[in-house]
């Protein structure tokens, strides 16, 4: 049985076409149950987020397969076969299984490091398990990415240090204020960057949140979202009179905020200190308040000198990542391995124990004068004729699913001795499958 990954990300389609690719909760399970009645796929899992449509399976015919997951692609999101086509990718086997576990572990993320995609991925297999597309193998995949994505995360940096300016923004503020319940912060502008802020400013617990912006409106209503204060410019003076911290985000093409300004508010208002961070372009506040006694500014070009340092950190711990990844690819394949050649070596096994306890029975009762301790004898040296028999083509069949030509002689020996099923179900493996709920449920 093969894995089979068919998608495309930030890496291989721009915005325009990953946001025709995405899937809606809705749109997720149609292309699950649509996907499932297939005769070519096994199991399936749709992983989609922002930067990413990955659609995961298993199936005996990999060609055939890969064609019905891009046709559900193209029944279920509004992306073009001619988009699709230009912009997916597709892997099998052990590079499906290192796409997977490169994903979790944010390796292969926009921002290397970054936190949403490991319950994003669990989501995905969760949405999986209530619709009854994942078997063995996916639920196998699944849990072990998971658990690849934490030991990335625990056993190197790849998560250390923000790495977006408005973190590293907010990260600016904790530390030159470590308690925010008691400062008032005051954040200029109601844009896509101001909002960023306020979503990482959110967990510090701000005593007084002010949003100035031009338009009124578009402040109340993002004030309203994170607990603050919204008002128009025409406040600004007033509300930097009593401010801790300013957070400036605007698009406006000049400064808004001089030296006269701001010194002006701060004998207003008795401030003897603030801190100033300007992440606009061009720059909101001129550049000369820095003069000013007391007060820091920190610029946009200050916040991504910082960025940068933070991702080349990651990018040296990510090296670390992708050897924990590859050690979780060879044993991923090694179990995969260990699948196939379990229902031959257990149906060999079987078919022999049967034709030596059907013998055993014909011949033994043509012998009356066997005592009990006497069958008993003759039941274990048969036993253990047929598993010194057996042994050597166990052990090379296990040996064998190893290399690529492994799959024909587990077949060769399938046709020899009559060996006709199908791959063995959850359980059969003797590894226990664990879904998402279960595997809560067991630590």
């Amino acid at each position: 049985m093969h894995v089979v990954v068919v998608g495309l990300s930030h890496k291989t389609a721009p915005v325009e076409q990953r946001e025709k690719a995405v899937l809606s909760d809705r749109g997720s399970r149609n292309l699950l149950r649509s996907v499932a009645r297939s005769e070519v796929v096994s199991e399936v899992v749709a992983l989609s987020t922002c930067n990413r449509t990955e659609l995961y399976a298993t199936t005996s015919d990999p060609a055939a397969a890969e064609q019905v997951l891009v046709d559900a692609l193209l029944a279920n999101t509004h992306i073009s076969a001619s988009e699709l086509a230009c912009a997916r990718y597709i892997q099998r086997d052990e590079r499906a299984a290192a796409q997977l576990f490169r994903v979790s572990s944010s390796l292969d993320s926009m921002v290397v490091g970054e936190s949403e995609i490991q319950g994003q991925v669990r989501t995905a297999w969760e949405h999986a398990v209530e619709e009854k597309t994942v078997g063995p193998i996916l639920n196998r995949l699944f849990r072990q990415a998971l658990e690849v994505g934490k030991r990335v995360r625990t056993e190197t940096r790849i998560s250390h240090g923000p790495a977006s300016v408005p973190a590293v923004a907010v990260n600016l503020v904790r530390r030159y204020a470590t308690d925010l319940s008691g400062s008032r912060v005051v954040v200029v502008g109601a844009g896509e960057m101001a909002e960023a802020v306020l979503v990482s400013l959110m967990d510090g617990g701000v005593g007084d949140l002010v949003i100035v912006n031009r338009t009124v409106g578009s402040a109340r209503a993002l004030a309203d979202r994170f607990g603050g204060r919204g008002v128009g410019f025409d406040a600004l003076a007033t509300e930097l009179a009593g401010a801790d911290i300013v957070i400036s985000s605007t698009d406006a093409p000049h400064t808004i905020l001089n030296r006269e300004q701001l010194a002006a508010a701060m004998q207003a208002g008795n401030r003897e200190a603030m801190m100033i961070i300007d992440i606009s372009v061009p720059r909101d506040i001129d550049p000369a308040i820095a003069q000013l006694p007391s007060v820091i500014l920190q610029d946009i070009d200050d916040l991504e000198r910082v960025v940068e340092a933070n991702l080349n950190g990651r990018r040296i711990e990510a090296a670390l990542g992708e050897h924990i990844v590859g050690e979780a690819v060879t044993g991923f394949a090694e179990w995969r391995s260990g699948l196939v050649a379990a229902p031959a070596i257990r149906g060999l096994r079987e078919q022999a124990e049967e034709i030596r306890r059907l013998e055993l029975e014909r011949t033994s009762g043509a012998w009356e004068s066997l005592s009990d301790a006497d069958r008993e004898r003759l039941d274990a040296l048969t036993k253990s004729i047929v598993n010194k028999i057996l042994h050597e083509p166990t052990v090379r069949a296990r040996a064998a699913v190893q290399n690529a030509e492994g799959l024909r002689h587990i077949e060769s020996l399938r046709h020899l001795f009559g060996l006709d099923g199908p791959l063995p179900d959850a359980g059969a493996s003797g590894d226990p499958v664990l879904t998402p709920q279960s595997r809560d449920a067991s630590r």
